[in-house]
């Protein structure tokens, strides 16, 4: 201890101190849980966003399907009624 400081000088040096090195301490912990969470989220990701994707893509093909069939059931219900209307406008 410094004998030129007075007491108080010398308290809030070290109380500055311990403050600096408890705040550095924090700011990596909390650098190391970030890395580590975003390891684990890479790892958990991927397999949550193919699954949903192959969901998603089966529920739209299946849409498309039914959407496809429907204009199909459409066109063919057209042509038959144009057919109609042209037998009866030959006779």
């Amino acid at each position: 201890m410094d004998d030129e400081k007075p007491i108080t000088a010398q308290v809030m040096e070290t109380m500055t101190t311990a403050v600096e090195a408890t705040k550095d301490a924090a700011v990596t912990a909390v650098k190391k849980v970030k890395k580590a969470a975003k390891k684990v989220a890479k790892k958990a990701a991927p397999k949550k966003a193919k699954k949903a994707s192959k969901k998603t893509a089966k529920k739209s093909s299946k849409k498309a399907a039914k959407k496809s069939v429907k204009k199909a059931a459409k066109k063919t219900a057209k042509k038959a009624a144009k057919k109609k209307k042209a037998k009866k406008a030959k006779r």
